[in-house]
């Protein structure tokens, strides 16, 4: 097989089948195809394997395409970007696997084959019997001359067709660049089906076709691929095309040890967009799984990873899904962007999202938003977490619901009353309704009062917002205003009295 690209260039494909949604295995295989080829200067090629008729389907390849373009991880040839190696949809590649199949017939490296089912089944059952090494397929038809094949071919009989394994061929060796050389005994390889009896190749063969056509330098994907190497790497051979470096990577588990699935939460990348995580920090974490530059960084930004993958620091063990771990790097993320990045990218599109906000008509002015990003963005650790703590500020006064353990702890006890009648006072008196002014005008009533400051302020906190928590008292009241401020402790004496 022939290709136009430049022999000394990294290229890399990540080759998803449409049968479902991006799972997390699947978008760490993309991340490191992705890496790999920006840290090489190398071309992402994405590729749409989708021959399987009955599970592959358009929706799932706008799933797909979806989950890839919000990982951010920008292909440089395949389905929307083009290139010159395609079409990148292996439904239209069906006449390259046929041809390539009918040149390896006519050259003598694999032959039709008319053996039936039964045929087949009855040969297994015979060799087991006899308890033979080698029980794979007879090689029956290996042997019918070329001419009365294409006779019982042209007559209309059903066939496959399959690849010659070389008799003297040596051992399969794999270049592993995670595991080394990967020694597989040819021996134990029949000459395997390439092409069905319904016209349509498999796997092993299309895949091979494609990655030798498109000049793929290197095959990074899941360990699970690597017993169906040393097949592929005989069709390499027979196509006379140069074999890739393989980079097998490990499976990822859940915590429990077991391979990773519903029963562990989220698995696909969609789920853990809705979920709240931002595309950057998510991307780092599947990153940290199975490779790490240095041993020690948590957050890797996308420019150091696109700059410092390699394959040598890839780890050949499980790597363990840690749902805690992603939310301190989600976190991490959220605390570093500025109050107006948060506001803009997080506060308000999730307040709208909650249907608290209406969009385009924002109830508030700039800085009131400005005030409230700075005020949960230390507390934030997934995106939704904002709606939740801002709920009290789009409560009607009356309609405010009160956490009974808050109350019991902070209200029913000796001194809240004098507590939040001395800061009613306070708080009436203030010219100006911002977080320090009121800061400024509450802090002296602890000692004014002879209590502790939390018998003094948590009070006012549950008063105005409903529970004990909030962010800083001054913050949490100018952002309230001053006469929701003033009603809800006015409501809570009137319970109290």
């Amino acid at each position: 097989m022939t290709n136009k690209s430049n022999a000394n260039a990294v290229r890399v494909r990540f080759a998803p089948s449409p049968t479902g949604k991006l799972h997390v295995g699947g978008a760490r295989t993309a991340i490191y195809n992705w890496a790999f080829a920006r840290a090489n200067g190398g071309t992402f090629i994405l590729r749409i394997d989708d021959t399987d008729p009955t599970r592959s389907t358009e929706e799932n390849t706008q799933v797909i395409l979806r989950a890839m373009r919000w990982l951010g991880l920008d292909w440089d040839e395949g389905p929307e970007a083009g290139g010159d190696f395609g079409p990148y949809f292996q439904t239209e590649r069906m006449d390259l696997y046929k041809q390539a199949a009918e040149r390896l017939v006519s050259e003598g490296k694999a032959y039709y084959c008319f053996c039936t089912p039964q045929k087949l089944a009855a040969d297994r059952e015979a060799a087991a019997k006899r308890h033979d090494s080698f029980q794979g397929y007879q090689r029956t038809c290996r042997g019918i001359d070329p001419k009365e094949a294409q006779a019982r071919v042209d007559a209309g009989e059903p066939y496959t067709i399959r690849i010659k394994v070389p008799e003297d061929r040596g051992d399969v060796v794999v270049r592993d660049a995670v595991h080394g050389n990967v020694t597989f005994n040819a021996k134990e390889l029949d000459d395997f089906i390439i092409f069905r009896s319904d016209g349509t190749p498999t796997y092993n063969f299309a895949t091979v076709v494609d990655d030798a056509a498109m000049g793929i330098t290197h095959i990074v994907r899941g360990d699970d691929h690597l017993s169906n190497t040393p097949r592929q790497v005989v069709v390499y051979e027979a196509l006379g095309a140069p074999v890739p470096t393989f980079a097998h990577i490990s499976m990822i588990l859940g915590e429990d040890g077991k391979k990773l699935s519903k029963r562990h939460g989220a698995t696909s990348v969609e789920e853990y967009r809705d979920a709240g995580y931002l595309s950057d920090a998510f991307v780092n974490y599947l990153a940290l799984l199975g490779w790490a530059p240095d041993g020690e960084s948590t957050v890797i930004s996308r420019e150091r990873l696109a700059s410092e993958f390699s394959l040598d620091h890839v780890s050949k063990n499980p790597a363990i899904m840690d749902p805690k771990k992603l939310d301190y790097i989600n976190g991490e993320y959220l605390h570093a962007m500025s109050d107006q990045e948060f506001a803009n990218d997080v506060l308000v599109p999730q307040l709208v999202a909650a249907g608290l906000e209406k969009d385009g008509a924002l109830s508030h002015d700039d800085d009131w938003f400005l005030l409230l990003a700075s005020a949960l963005k230390p507390r934030t650790t997934l995106s939704p977490d904002v709606v939740e703590r801002s709920q009290f500020l789009y409560t009607e006064d009356a309609d405010l619901e009160y956490d009974p353990k808050a109350v019991k702890k902070w209200v029913m006890k000796n001194g809240a009353l004098e507590a939040l009648e001395a800061a009613k006072t306070k708080l009436e008196g203030l010219d100006s309704w911002t977080p320090q002014a009121i800061e400024e005008a509450l802090e002296p009533l602890p000692e004014a009062l002879g209590m502790g400051k939390g018998k003094v302020f948590q009070p006012i906190r549950v008063a105005c917002v409903g529970c004990a928590v909030s962010p800083g008292i001054g913050e949490t009241l100018a952002l309230l205003g001053r006469d929701h401020t003033l009603a809800r402790i006015d409501r809570t004496l009137e319970t109290l009295k």
